[in-house]
């Protein structure tokens, strides 16, 4: 039973990072991280709340450094 939920929770890890991907123009390496540590630091609810505060984070340093350049042109 324990292997069977193992199995189980890996697919869906993979899973719902390839799914994420699909809606969002982000790494995958990065979703699969977000997901992974969401599920590491705040469990089940991790899964969901991780990839979002990572893509979030990585949408406003994206859109910081790009006016930090358009401020030095």
């Amino acid at each position: 039973m324990i292997v069977w939920t193992v199995i189980v929770a890996t697919i869906d890890n993979f899973i719902s990072s390839i799914l994420i991907k699909k809606g969002v123009d982000l790494p995958l390496l990065l979703i699969l991280a977000g997901v992974l540590g969401g599920l590491i630091s705040l469990g089940f609810l991790g899964i969901v709340i991780g990839p979002v505060m990572l893509a979030v984070t990585y949408t406003l340093v994206g859109e910081w450094v790009a006016a930090g350049e358009a401020d030095e042109h």
